[in-house]
């Protein structure tokens, strides 16, 4: 048989000396906990700092989880969360009352509590919670007075005045800046205000002076041991992302303005200097952007802008669903916005929903809000009419429209002849090429646009006159080198002149297929076949990826120049 072993005085002593061992263990990492979270907090209300808000949360939740039982833990912990957005008023002041339940004897506990009342304007409930902390410990109440006269001047402005509430007001307003000065935590935390100002203000103005003399490397440099030494990053490394943006330093500027929302993930203006920045700068880097409008969305959510720049970032994107979905959000706001609905529209025409597009276009150029910018929406509008409504007469309308709102604008006179063109009415091709060299005679490509109207009405003279003159203005102008070498091959037969023409063409378009294929047909009828057929063969493989030809046109030719 096995026999128990039976325990010993000296074994229950044992056994009670190491529970006190671990008791007082447990107390001191407590301690070591809220030590830490008291430090955090306090940098917090010096700095204003998002981290060290963060790690003050987390070690007074440690706090709690090791030892429930610490009033201090809950009214902190819940001035904290209410501060940062994260709990409600009627929670923070559950919470310091679970306070004010574990320790009816501790000041803070009743003057936080009261605080909250305070702020849920029931200021009876707030009153006696101040009068309580200043009771329990009426030498160091210089806080709860303060409040309270605060409080009191507060109840005075929104109840109706009462004269006995304005002596108590005075009363404790005088009271509280006596006691003051024998509050040791008040002074404390004043003396650390004072000092941490006092030596943000001397960087401050050490870098300014920097600044000043336009030693921008020395100020950066100085902003930088600011930040680490102050601990104020938001200001410091601000400062250091302007003056980098300043001196075209973009990459060590987007760097400064991520250090700063590191510290304030939410701070307004890194938030948009850093999104303007990458959009500047860094076009490919759009995440960074998209992610800076969103955050700034979650602080200013009815602002139309922001949307308006997010939709454009989610077009760079490639993602014309998004841009939708945002340009939409911002015409929410600002229905009578045009610039927003000609984004829209554009980002319809991405995702082929083409009559809600026109509808937006349409919107856009009624409001007319700057005749040149309304010309490029009417433009605009006239592409979708004519290459997918398949509605030239609504498309030369639309042209017509934009060359009245911007006389000056070739690029309208040009549309208007392509429409012509495209509907084989050749004379009123060439007179809009004509009317767009009128205002710019500088212009190849109307030039090169009016010689092959005017060749297909049979005024070859007057076509290649056209031709020489696009390729005087451009010389490497491979179109026009193409089309002039087709007339010289075809209507007045020096093929020696068209080859060198086409040559031309291929030398500024390497893979012009059209070219290619000219330069094919030209050998061939000069009999050098071994040239043709490399041509022929150059043209037929770009052709799988142009499909500018047909395949077995060229083939045919291919074979041809070897049948016996």
């Amino acid at each position: 048989m096995l026999e128990q072993q039976k325990m010993t005085d000296n074994d229950v002593i044992n056994n009670v000396n190491l529970q006190e061992d671990r008791e007082e263990s447990s107390d001191s990492s407590v301690l070591n906990t809220l030590e830490k979270a008291r430090i955090y907090h306090e940098r917090y209300l010096l700095r204003s700092n998002s981290s060290d808000l963060e790690s003050a949360v987390g070690y007074y939740i440690q706090a709690i989880k090791q030892n429930p039982k610490i009033p201090e833990t809950y009214y902190r912990l819940a001035c904290l969360l209410f501060e940062n957005g994260q709990i409600s008023l009627d929670s923070a002041i559950e919470q310091c009352k679970m306070a004010v339940d574990m320790a009816p004897d501790n000041p803070n506990a009743h003057t936080y509590t009261g605080y909250f009342l305070k702020l849920a304007n029931d200021f009876d409930a707030a009153e006696k919670e101040f009068r309580d902390a200043i009771k329990i410990n009426p030498i160091n109440s210089a806080r709860p007075r303060i409040i309270l006269a605060s409080m009191l001047y507060e109840k005075i402005n929104k109840v109706k005045p009462s004269f006995v509430d304005f002596v108590r007001m005075v009363y404790y307003a005088c009271s509280g800046c006596l006691t003051v000065l024998w509050d040791f935590a008040s002074l404390k935390m004043l003396y650390k205000n004072i000092s941490d100002d006092a030596l943000v203000l001397m960087y401050k103005t050490y870098g300014g002076f920097l600044e000043k003399i336009k030693k921008s490397s020395l100020a950066v440099a100085a902003y930088d041991v600011a930040a680490e030494n102050t601990g104020r990053d938001e200001y410091f490394y601000g400062k250091i992302g302007d003056i980098c943006v300043k001196e075209h330093a973009p990459e060590i500027a987007l760097d400064a303005y991520k250090k700063v929302l590191e510290s304030n993930p939410y701070d307004r203006t890194a938030l948009i200097k850093m999104a303007t920045l990458v959009q500047t700068y860094f076009p490919e880097d759009y995440d960074d952007a998209i992610d800076s409008y969103t955050r700034l969305l979650e602080l200013e959510p009815d602002n139309d802008k922001v949307y308006y720049e997010l939709g454009h970032l989610y077009l760079q994107k490639n993602e014309s669903l998004s841009a939708v979905n945002a340009f939409s959000m911002a015409l929410e706001k600002d229905d009578n916005n045009p610039f927003y609905h000609n984004s829209i529209a554009f980002a319809l025409v991405q995702l082929e929903q083409y009559d809600d597009a026109i509808e937006h276009y349409q919107r856009a150029i009624n409001i007319n809000p700057d005749p040149y910018w309304t010309s490029i929406v009417c433009q605009a509008l006239g592409s979708v009419y004519l290459e997918i409504k398949e509605n030239p007469e609504a498309a030369i309308v639309l042209y017509q429209t934009a060359s009245v709102l911007n006389p000056d604008s070739e690029e309208s006179q040009i549309s208007i002849g392509d429409t012509y063109f495209s509907m084989d009415d050749y004379d009123n091709a060439i007179k809009a090429y004509c009317d767009a060299i009128k205002i710019n005679p500088e212009n190849a490509k109307a030039y090169c646009k009016c010689g092959m109207a005017l060749w297909e009405k049979d005024y070859t003279e007057e076509a290649i006159v056209a031709y020489h003159k696009a390729i005087a203005l451009n010389p490497d102008y491979a179109i026009a080198h193409n089309n002039l070498g087709v007339i010289y091959l075809d209507d007045i037969g020096n093929v020696s002149e068209a080859i060198d023409l086409f040559q031309k063409a291929v030398d500024g378009n390497s893979e012009y297929t059209l070219a290619y294929f000219n330069l094919g047909r030209a050998y061939a009828l000069l009999g050098e076949n071994t040239k043709a057929a490399r041509y022929f063969q150059r043209a037929l493989d770009l052709n799988q990826t142009t499909q500018d030809l047909d395949n077995d046109d060229i083939r045919t030719r291919l074979h041809k120049l070897f049948e016996v």
